[in-house]
């Protein structure tokens, strides 16, 4: 069924293409569905009967609107690091800088999902960083029929868990057209080269002066914090301080993630404080080389 660094799941019998929401009344708490499958596909699922392909479904992968940019679940991260810019959008370097955030090669860019990345809610994922930091809103499909939208910083509830319930299905990403037309900054630190990230941090400034950052990565879920204006940097220290949503494993020691944390977070201070510099095509804001230190997610 798979090569490579892919398992089999031998328990599977049935794969459903999805041609139609009514076809996603099979998914339960043993069929699940399947997108790009780099997660799926990494570790044993031995409680799996059945898989729900949405591939088949046939969502445009990125929709361009008056609104903003909506992102199919099923867009991969290849199609979305690809994507060109729309005049005004000054935010649009930061798809590419986070999707080298992710811990795979181009061979795993071409199969990983957005949806997939959000879902699987592992905390270094850079999607889950990228939807929160831009204000993006999604959408979910409850598997009684119903849609529901949030925010993308509240989809995901913790380390591997999220809203969804057995049966649910997330549909899109919508990424609002202010979001799109704001100054960001992003960095990401990890222990070894080609590590999974110890912190991914994005920044945004908007067209009014605010500013948003976002912290993920050492947190077991997205944390946002929120200013009127640039903050002053003991104030940003003392709020990068105060979270409570720091944890330790191989990839990094809680105190570590803290400190580095704060670095990063006063490092994008500096940089949106900056004046704004002119277009510089895709390699976009922020280091000239977004990978500089080697790391992935």
């Amino acid at each position: 069924m798979t090569t490579g660094d892919r398992m089999d799941l031998t328990t599977v019998l049935t794969v459903t293409p999805a041609r139609s929401r009514a076809d996603l009344a099979a998914l339960g708490a043993t069929v699940e569905p399947l997108a790009g499958g780099s997660e799926l596909f990494a570790d044993p699922r031995v409680h799996l009967t059945g898989l729900v392909d949405l591939q088949t479904m046939g969502w445009p992968a990125l929709t361009v609107t008056a609104d903003g940019l909506e992102i199919a679940a099923t867009c991969t991260l290849a199609e979305l690091s690809r994507m060109p810019a729309e005049p005004g959008w000054v935010a649009h370097p930061v798809f590419h800088q986070a999707c080298t955030a992710l811990f795979g090669s181009f061979k795993i860019w071409n199969v990983a999902t957005v949806g997939g990345n959000l879902c699987t809610a592992l905390p270094a994922g850079p999607m889950i960083c990228l939807t929160a930091a831009l204000d993006a809103e999604v959408l979910i499909w409850r598997a009684d029929g119903t849609d529901e939208r949030m925010r993308a910083v509240d989809f995901v509830t913790g380390n591997t868990t999220t809203v969804l319930h057995p049966g649910d299905v997330l549909r899109s990403i919508h990424v609002p057209a202010a979001a799109m037309a704001a100054r960001t900054a992003y960095r990401k630190i990890a222990l070894s080269p080609l590590g999974r990230s110890g912190a991914v941090l994005i920044g945004r400034l908007d067209t009014d002066g605010a500013v948003v950052l976002t912290v993920t990565g050492g947190t077991v879920r997205p944390v946002q914090l929120r200013y009127p204006a640039l903050p002053e940097a003991a104030v940003l220290a003392a709020d990068i301080d105060a979270i409570d949503a720091w944890f330790t494993d191989a990839h990094g020691a809680a105190d570590w993630r803290r400190a580095v944390s704060g670095l990063l977070a006063e490092e994008i201070r500096l940089e949106l404080a900056e004046p704004a510099d002119p277009p510089r095509g895709s390699s976009g804001n922020g280091p000239a080389n977004p990978t500089q230190d080697g790391s992935r997610a």
